[in-house]
C-alpha cells in the first residue's frame, strides 16, 4: 500500500501505528465532498485536455452529481458537450450555470456558439445583449455576432424559395446555413425535403433518419420520412408515418396535405387494378388516368401506374397509346423491363419493326428469354422486308397479277420512264427517270422469273440472286422476243 503522509504533530509514529492496523488514513480523516468532486474535475480536465471526451464528460457528471450546485462543473461539461457535437446538452448545461452565476462571462459565450449551431437566431441574439450588458467591451463572440446577422439573412432566403417551390435554390441556401448552424434540424430537414422533391431520395432519407434519432417526437423529422417512403413508391408506411406527424403535430398542414394525397392515390391505383382484372378495360383505363393526375412529382408510382395504363391500351389495341405510355413509365424509370417489353411488342404491332428491334436488344441485354428472342427474330425479318423494293408497288400490279398482266404492266412502266423519252430533260430529271427505268427492269426480272417470284413472295432473301445488269439491254430483248404487233413502240418527238 502506498504511503501517505498525514498532518499533525507525530505524523512519523501515527503513521507508523496507521500502517500497523492496515487503515486507510482516510477512513481516520475523510474527504469532503467538494475536495472529492474538485478532485473529479481536475480529472476530467486532463482527460479533457488529452482529448479523452467522453471520459472527461463522465467525470464531471460525477462532480456534479457530488455538488450539484458549482456553476463551473456545468461550465466544463458544456465544453465537453461541445466538442462532442452535442449542442442540445451544452447549451442546457451553459444555462444552468448562468442560473447558478448570472455573471459566469464563459457560460454566456458557450450559449452564444450553442444557439448559432442549433439555428436559434433568437437565442444566439439574447446572449450576445445579456453578455455585453455584463461587459461593454467584450470582444469575445464578434465573429458569432458577424455569423448570426448572416444566418439570419440567409435563412430568409431559404424559406422564400421554399415557399416559391423552387427546391433546388432552397437546396442552396439551406447548406449555406447549415455552415453556420451545422446542428439545426430545422436547416436539415429543409433540406432533406428539398432532395425528396428533387429526386434524390436515398440522400433524403438518410438525413431524416438521423434526426429522428436525434429527436423521435420531432414531427417534421417523422414527414419528411413519409415523404422518403412515398415517393419510394411504399404508399403503405409513407401514410402511416403522416398519420404519426399529425399525431405529434396536428397542426402541420403538410402532413394533413400528404396523407390525403396518399390516401386518394392508393384508393385510385388499387380501384384500377380491380376493373382491370375484372375485365373492364375502358374503366380502368379512366381510374388510372386519374390516378397519374394525383402526383406528377411521384416518379415511382406513376412509372407503374403508366405502365398499367399502357397494358390497358395495348390490350384495347390502342398501341399508339401504349408505346407512350411505356415511354413516360421508361422516362420515370429507365430500368422498367416491363415496360420496355411491352414497348418492343406495340412497336411490332405498329409495324415499327426498327424500333422494336431496338427495343428487344435492350431487353436481351438485361434478361434473354425465348419470348423476347422469337419477337426479334421475327421484328428484323419484318424490318428487313419492310426495307426492300415493293416490286409490285413499282409495276402497278398486285399479287395476283398473271404472268401476261406483269409483262403488260413492264412494258406500260418501261416507255414512260424510257431514257430516250426525256432526252431533253434537266440532268436531274434524267437521273431520275433513269434510276425508275432501272427500277421496273429490276421488278420485271424477278417477278417474270417463277422461282424468284416465289422467294421474293415468301420473304426469302434474294440478295445472292442479284446480278447487274443493262435495262436498256432488257428492254430491247423484251421487244426482240415478244411476239405481236402490241410490243411495238416508238417515241414521238
Amino acid at each position: 500500500m502506498e504511503t501517505i503522509v498525514i498532518d499533525g504533530d507525530n505524523d512519523q509514529d501515527s503513521l507508523e501505528v496507521l500502517q500497523e492496523m492496515d487503515v486507510d488514513p482516510n477512513e481516520i480523516v475523510p474527504k469532503t465532498n467538494l475536495t472529492i468532486a474538485e478532485e473529479k474535475k481536475n480529472a476530467g480536465n486532463e482527460n479533457y485536455k488529452a482529448q479523452n471526451y467522453k471520459l472527461a464528460l463522465r467525470l464531471y457528471s460525477d462532480a456534479i452529481a457530488i455538488c450539484p450546485d458549482t456553476p463551473s462543473y456545468y461550465g466544463n461539461r458544456a465544453a465537453c458537450y461541445m466538442m462532442l457535437g452535442d449542442f442540445k446538452s451544452a447549451l442546457a448545461d451553459s444555462r444552468t450555470s448562468i442560473f447558478l452565476d448570472n455573471k459566469f462571462e464563459r457560460s454566456y459565450i458557450r450559449i452564444v456558439k450553442c444557439c448559432l449551431a442549433l439555428g436559434d437566431i433568437v437565442g444566439c441574439e439574447q446572449a450576445i445583449k445579456k453578455l455585453l450588458e455584463n461587459d461593454p467591451n467584450n470582444t469575445a463572440v464578434n465573429v458569432e455576432l458577424e455569423n448570426c446577422k448572416q444566418l439570419r439573412i440567409l435563412e430568409e432566403k431559404l424559406f422564400s424559395s421554399y415557399n416559391q417551390s423552387d427546391f433546388r435554390t432552397a437546396l442552396y441556401h439551406a447548406d449555406s446555413c447549415l455552415r453556420f448552424a451545422p446542428s439545426c434540424l430545422k436547416y436539415k430537414l429543409l433540406k432533406a425535403e428539398c432532395l425528396v422533391l428533387l429526386g434524390r431520395i436515398e440522400q433524403a432519407n438518410d438525413i431524416a433518419v438521423s434526426c429522428m434519432q436525434a429527436d423521435t417526437s420531432n414531427a417534421e423529422a417523422v414527414y419528411v420520412r413519409g415523404l422518403c417512403l412515398y415517393y419510394s413508391d411504399n404508399l403503405e408506411k409513407g401514410l402511416i408515418h403522416f398519420e404519426r406527424a399529425l399525431s405529434l403535430d396536428p397542426d402541420s398542414k403538410k402532413a394533413r396535405e400528404m396523407r390525403l394525397k396518399a390516401k386518394n392515390l392508393k384508393e385510385k391505383k388499387e380501384r384500377g387494378n380491380e376493373l382491370f382484372k375484372a375485365g373492364k378495360l375502358r374503366d380502368a383505363q379512366s381510374a388510372y388516368t386519374e390516378a397519374l393526375a394525383i402526383d406528377p412529382l411521384n416518379k415511382d408510382m406513376n412509372s407503374k401506374l403508366f405502365y398499367n395504363r399502357a397494358l390497358v391500351n395495348s390490350r384495347l389495341a390502342i398501341y399508339t397509346d401504349a408505346v407512350k405510355d411505356c415511354t413516360s413509365a421508361l422516362d420515370a424509370n429507365p430500368s422498367y423491363l416491363k415496360a420496355l417489353i411491352l414497348r418492343a411488342k406495340s412497336y411490332n404491332e405498329l409495324h415499327k419493326y426498327e424500333e422494336c428491334v431496338k427495343d428487344c436488344e435492350a431487353v436481351l441485354k438485361i434478361e434473354r428469354t425465348a419470348e423476347i428472342k422469337s419477337l426479334l427474330k421475327e421484328a428484323k425479318h419484318s424490318l428487313k422486308l419492310s426495307k426492300r423494293k415493293d416490286y409490285y408497288k413499282i409495276l402497278g400490279i398486285d399479287k395476283s397479277a398473271t404472268d401476261m398482266d406483269i409483262k403488260k404492266a413492264y412494258r406500260k412502266r418501261a416507255l414512260v420512264h424510257h431514257p430516250d423519252r426525256h432526252a431533253n430533260a434537266s440532268d436531274e430529271e434524267k437521273r431520275e427517270q433513269e434510276r425508275q427505268f432501272k427500277e421496273v427492269g429490276e421488278a420485271y426480272t424477278i417477278l417474270s422469273d417463277t422461282q424468284k417470284k416465289s422467294r421474293y413472295d415468301n420473304g426469302q432473301d434474294l440478295d445472292e440472286d442479284h446480278v447487274e445488269f443493262d435495262p436498256t439491254q432488257m428492254f430491247r430483248q423484251f421487244y426482240q422476243y415478244s411476239a405481236g404487233p402490241m410490243y411495238g413502240f416508238s417515241f414521238k418527238t
